[in-house]
């Protein structure tokens, strides 16, 4: 495969980061697995156990040791950067235990003791347009890298952090010798996202999760270099947010963020019944009080100070208007305006995205083609570009990581392009969304509903389409999938075994995770 150069990764691209820097900095502590599997065939020795797969690669044969002690030469205008730095020292601990360090040799004895990163800009700014591009090379001098032995290049600090992920991830303990090895080495790699929107969707609406477990589902996203947790936070089960500007809201009940209406918030009258339509019609919220559009845009500016990201999400979804043609006040008011309950639903949802938009936010709805979609079934996206709309594909059917019969086979083909041939259709996908739906899930046992699935999907909105559309996934994916989630499980992540039929069920016996 040809050689790309470095400055195409510097033009601008449209990215949605949604608290991109927990998600690129706070991995959390562990090691991954002793050993690569043994290969036991001529196919396995073709695999690369790298996830999700780079954009391009290249690989030698030789086996480098690594310095459990191994430095980091930074160069970046300015001379610093503390979030590279930190990222830094935590890879170092994920790659390297107490064990290998241990055993530390003298200097000279290893093949890999320095890792440059060169970055172009020092602006570790989240914004729209961030570039995650990097190239990495290890071992193979001057022809692979401006420098020496394993180095990182990037546009951005983000695109260097993406780069730390994949070198953690070349590096594989040995036990017998009891060092640290990359196998396949020279390697040289370039790589960037297929799609700027990786998300997956977490509900604590439903269920209280503790920052902690949001925290370590943050980390196990960056391992999979996924970048956007949508944060689905109010239903009407529970207002679980506290708004300065109605305060009453917040009533004791245990950030993209999201904020469901008109439906899905027969939570929010618990503090103020006025935005019911009547005692006996408690959702969809009361669309003929300009009090409704009131709290909304208070919560609207509330949030904004709180989530700066550029993306919200207002819900739209499984809206029944039945009450508001039963409701007196509600059905006058649609009489005066000779409206139908579908038309007021639709003057609802745009009164609702102006508000947004007002205040710098580009609003997201679930299954309604208002500047961007986020579709439930199949087909949508492809209706919704063709009519000008930009798409994030999050479809029920395959990628609700409730849906416990779904395998992961099912996350990794669906395809986010699937009836979508025109090219200039294609570039209004952003990317696409795993859900995890938080009715039967808690802290006991969210993350293995999530881990391996979601990085099923990862692979597939993060690497190139015919990377991931071609040859047996047994032979091709499963044995990689198998790793990573060894890799999850050492990291400290709950991952359940990759073939689990439900999903998320433990092992049925003593196994290898490599064939679980």
């Amino acid at each position: 495969m040809a050689s790309k150069s470095l400055d195409r990764f510097a033009l601008p691209r449209f990215l949605l980061l949604s608290l991109a820097a927990s998600l690129l900095l706070s991995p959390s502590h562990g090691w991954i697995p002793r050993r690569r599997p043994a290969s036991s065939s001529a196919a396995d020795d073709q695999l690369v156990y790298l996830w999700p797969l780079p954009e391009l690669f290249r690989h030698g044969h030789r086996t480098l040791s690594v310095d459990p002690d191994l430095a980091l030469d930074l160069r970046i205008p300015g001379g610093e950067s503390l979030a590279l730095s930190e990222a830094f020292e935590r890879y170092r601990d994920l790659i390297f235990t107490q064990w290998e360090r241990s055993a530390h040799r003298s200097y000279t004895d290893y093949d890999v003791n320095k890792l440059t990163v060169l970055v172009a800009s020092d602006d570790d700014t989240l914004q729209f347009g961030a570039d995650e591009s990097y190239t990495l090379s290890v071992g193979g001098g001057e022809s692979f890298s401006v420098v020496n032995g394993a180095a990182i290049e990037a546009n951005t600090v983000y695109g260097a952090l993406r780069g730390l992920e994949t070198f953690s991830q070349l590096c594989a303990p040995n036990i017998e010798n009891k060092t640290v090895e990359i196998q396949k080495a020279p390697w040289y790699i370039e790589d960037e996202p297929r799609f700027s929107f990786r998300g997956l969707l977490i509900d604590t609406s439903r269920h209280y999760l503790p920052v902690n477990v949001i925290k370590q589902v943050i980390d196990a996203m960056s391992y999979a270099k996924l970048n956007v947790l949508h944060w689905h936070i109010v239903d009407e089960q529970s207002f679980p947010l506290e708004v300065p500007s109605y305060p009453n809201l917040w009533k004791g009940i245990h950030i993209m963020a999201e904020v469901d209406v008109p439906g899905h918030a027969e939570s929010w009258g618990a503090g103020y019944p006025d935005l019911w339509p009547s005692a006996n019609c408690t959702e969809p919220l009361d669309v003929s009080k300009n009090f409704t559009f009131e709290v909304i845009s208070g919560i609207l500016t509330d949030m904004r100070k709180i989530f700066p990201f550029g993306l919200f999400h207002l819900g739209g979804d499984e809206v029944n208007t039945d009450c508001w043609n039963s409701t007196p006040h509600v059905k006058q008011w649609l009489q005066e305006r000779n409206m139908t309950t579908k038309e007021a639903y639709q003057y609802f949802v745009l009164r609702a995205q102006k508000i947004a938009t007002s205040l710098g936010k580009k609003p997201s709805m679930r299954s309604r083609k208002i500047s961007i979609c986020k579709p439930l079934g199949p087909g949508v996206c492809p209706q919704a570009v063709a009519q000008g709309f930009r798409c994030i594909m999050s479809n029920q059917g395959v990628w609700y990581l409730d849906h416990l019969d779904v395998t992961w086979e099912n996350f990794y083909n669906t395809e986010p392009l699937e009836g979508i041939n025109n090219a200039t259709q294609q570039k209004l996908v952003l990317g696409g969304e795993v859900c995890m739906w938080g009715e039967m899930v808690d802290t006991s046992n969210v993350q293995q509903t999530i881990w391996p699935r979601a990085a099923a999907a990862a692979e597939r909105l993060w690497s190139p389409r015919e990377a991931t559309s071609v040859g047996n996934l047994n032979t091709t994916v499963l044995p990689r999938l198998h790793y990573f989630r060894c890799l999850l499980n050492h990291r400290g992540v709950a991952a359940a075994p990759v073939t689990s039929k439900p999903a998320r069920e433990p092992p049925h016996g003593p196994a290898s995770c490599f064939l679980q």
